[in-house]
């Protein structure tokens, strides 16, 4: 029999049987895990497993390549959040693109952490969109697809970056676009410089994550970005960030 414990936070359940669950999780040093819960689909265990829930953990499996099972304990519950609609559409579009990007059984302790911090963040009432927007380039550059905004890819120019690569993710001067300026991605200064953003420059930043989410992560998979992500962006119009 094989056995590990860790603390992780619920990214995903659904029904499996008439009683039981699947639940996936990310922790720290088994990544994105997945597992059976024996009375998950009923009333005591189903409201501990809620999308961003903290829980110990206790996976169980007779071989590693097993589904396995988990046995479940509360540790932090995210119930707050259900008073504040657009930071619940920010942990359901968080806990939604890890499960989407993230590969099964990789130890990711890195992503676990910063998911943590954003997570607190909302919890606390604090500003979190902009740090949202730099999570999901952090786990572009963690899956290896990360974005190269510090120069640009024609000229070599550090000044006057204005658009992204919609193929390399590399930045583009104004000089450098020339008459392609019309087929790049505008680069908002948020992105580039980490200056405080101005008003819809979160909204512009994440439609540059999402176009190299979708390019790098979703269509080679041929499979759509989760629609919380898109829910999110339109919140996030909504308040002008």
């Amino acid at each position: 029999m094989i056995e590990w414990r860790e603390e992780g936070i619920a990214l995903a359940v659904r029904r499996h049987g008439e009683a039981d669950a699947i639940l996936e999780v990310l922790t720290p040093g088994h990544g994105r895990h997945a597992g059976v819960v024996r009375g998950g689909g009923g009333r005591r265990l189903a409201p501990l497993m809620q999308p961003g829930a903290g829980l110990s953990l206790c996976w169980r499996a007779r071989l590693e390549d097993h589904l396995g099972h988990f046995t479940v304990e509360p540790v932090q519950s995210r119930a707050a959040l259900l008073a504040d609609p657009l930071a619940l559409s920010g942990l359901s579009a968080l806990t939604a693109i890890l499960a989407f990007a993230l590969p099964e059984r990789e130890a990711m302790p890195g992503v676990y952490e910063a998911s943590l911090a954003v997570i607190a963040l909302m919890e606390e009432g604090a500003p979190w969109p902009l740090a949202y927007l730099r999570w999901e380039m952090g786990l572009l550059e963690r899956l290896g697809y990360g974005l190269d905004l510090g120069r640009c890819a024609v000229t070599g120019a550090t000044r006057d970056l204005a658009f992204v690569s919609p193929r390399s993710g590399r930045a583009v001067s104004r000089a450098g676009a020339g008459d392609w300026a019309e087929r790049l991605l505008p680069l908002p200064g948020v992105l580039r410089d980490g200056a405080r953003p101005g008003p819809g420059e979160i909204s512009e930043g994440l439609r540059v994550t999402g176009h190299f989410l979708d390019r790098r992560l979703a269509a080679p998979s041929g499979r759509a970005l989760p629609a919380a992500r898109a829910r999110l962006l339109t919140r996030l119009a909504r308040e002008g960030a």
